[in-house]
């Protein structure tokens, strides 16, 4: 794989390493819009929720070189830049443009990042130059009938596409994306919201499916019922315990998710700074943008 290895990672990513090697991380939220829209997503900004998709403040990429110089006085075991929202990674050039700093005043940290990878097969080019360690792709089925039902539309060039047409774009550019990066080096992880209604008997093929792709790691993130699937239950624990034999019969399960806020900073499980470096907005919701 060669220098973006899954065992440099395993030795300095906080998530990778499984907590033992105590390495800090600071997440960046940059990217404020989303080009697709899952009926299990509520972003918001508030100081709150510990949850993805959450963060107190967006920030500009011209904001990052200061908010990392005091992460890093506060927490000198931060090694890892992470950008996982609130939005998209790719649905705007924020993202991009924040990785190119990091990469010029901060060389020696991890750059990791989330991306639903609607547009991760035309933008894999740039993470690869940009020597993106870490790539996360959220893939919910490779079904177009079940993706279907996990997202309402998607804005793909401008067009707004919706139902099977709208999830096979999704579905065809995402494992495209995967095994164009996959290829590169970088090691991939997959997100998986499990909705035992809708893709509870799914994540078998999902899981063969990206690791013939290059995926190394998979990641089944149970649903927290919220917007539309609000009504819809969350998995048990038999269920995940069930869809992770399932999906380790062809690809390495990632097993102690925190599922951070889009600002989390410090070690997981041990230190959180957030409060510290972002300016904090209490209970304010935002509706992000779908473009």
């Amino acid at each position: 794989m060669g220098f973006n290895s899954f065992e440099k990672l395993q030795q300095s990513h906080p998530c990778f390493g499984g907590h033992i090697n105590n390495s800090g991380r600071i997440h960046l939220p940059v990217s404020p819009g989303c080009n697709i829209a899952c009926t299990f997503c509520d972003r918001q900004i508030n100081e709150t929720e510990n949850r993805p998709g959450v963060t107190s403040t967006v920030l500009k990429p011209s904001d990052i070189v200061e908010v990392i110089d005091k992460a890093l006085k506060i927490c000198p075991d931060i090694k890892v830049a992470g950008i996982a929202g609130p939005g998209d990674t790719l649905a705007s050039d924020r993202a991009i443009e924040t990785f190119k700093i990091v990469k010029e005043h901060f060389p020696e940290m991890i750059k990791c990042m989330s991306t639903n990878g609607l547009l991760l097969y035309e933008k894999a080019d740039e993470l690869i130059e940009l020597g993106i360690d870490s790539l996360t792709v959220t893939v919910n089925a490779v079904d177009p009938e079940i993706e279907a039902k996990l997202n309402k539309f998607i804005i793909y060039h401008g067009e707004r596409l919706e139902g099977v047409e709208a999830a096979k774009i999704l579905i065809e550019n995402q494992l495209k994306g995967i095994k164009k990066v996959a290829d590169s080096g970088m090691t991939v992880k997959i997100n998986t919201v499990l909705v035992p209604e809708i893709n509870g008997d799914h994540i078998e093929e999902i899981a063969r499916t990206v690791a013939e792709c290059g995926a190394w790691l998979y990641n089944i993130i149970p649903l927290i019922p919220q917007a539309e699937l609000k009504d819809m239950r969350a998995p048990t624990c038999a269920e995940i315990d069930d869809a992770r034999t399932k999906a380790g019969r062809y690809i390495d399960i990632f097993r102690h998710c925190q599922h951070c806020r889009a600002d989390a900073v410090g070690v997981p499980g041990k230190s959180e700074f957030g409060d510290q470096i972002y300016f904090r907005r209490v209970n304010i919701k935002e509706t992000f943008s779908h473009g």
